[in-house]
């Protein structure tokens, strides 16, 4: 009995590590998906001049998830009766957030950008996003960093907890 709890231990704490690891291999990629998504929706801001919600829903049938579902439920919440935009984005960015493996600081700088979406005119929305970009691409320089420095830390913090953890209850 006491090695059967002795291995679920040392197996919960191995997946948590493995957890832990696959969260720092998909922040990077979740960056890159939210600039491409903003690359997205610059060209349909600026060259499509089309309506707000109507780049959010063409940039949702563009990008994976979860960002799909970001861009979706923005569009979504946007095509009926009027609301107050940045309280909508605020909420999705909170579920964005949760879902994804992005970062406080990525969830700061897309509040910042959606007090200026649709405050401004076209080339002044277009510099919004391209300095967003430049904020992005500095997190995923850190991100990939994080990623080479503790993803493998990560896996075997998670083996060797769980190990050291069952010596000490033994």
């Amino acid at each position: 009995m006491k090695w059967i709890g002795a291995l679920l231990l040392i197996g919960t704490a191995t997946l948590a590590g493995f957890e832990w690891s696959s969260r720092l291999t998909k922040r990077p990629k979740h960056i890159r998906e939210l600039k491409s998504a903003l690359q997205i929706l610059e060209a349909e801001i600026i060259y499509s001049q089309v309506a707000l919600f109507d780049a959010f829903l063409s940039v949702s049938r563009k990008i994976p998830n979860p960002l799909r579902g970001f861009f979706a439920s923005l569009g979504k919440e946007m095509q009926g009766e009027a609301v107050d935009f940045f309280t909508v984005w605020e909420r999705q960015v909170e579920v964005l957030i949760k879902k994804s493996s992005m970062h406080e600081t990525e969830k700061e700088i897309l509040k910042q950008f959606g007090r200026t979406l649709g405050q401004h005119d076209m080339s002044q929305q277009q510099k919004h996003i391209q300095l967003t970009i430049v904020h992005l691409d500095r997190e995923l320089e850190e991100a990939i960093d994080n990623d080479r420095k503790y993803g493998k830390v990560a896996k075997s913090l998670g083996i060797l907890s769980g190990a050291f953890i069952v010596l000490l209850l033994i």
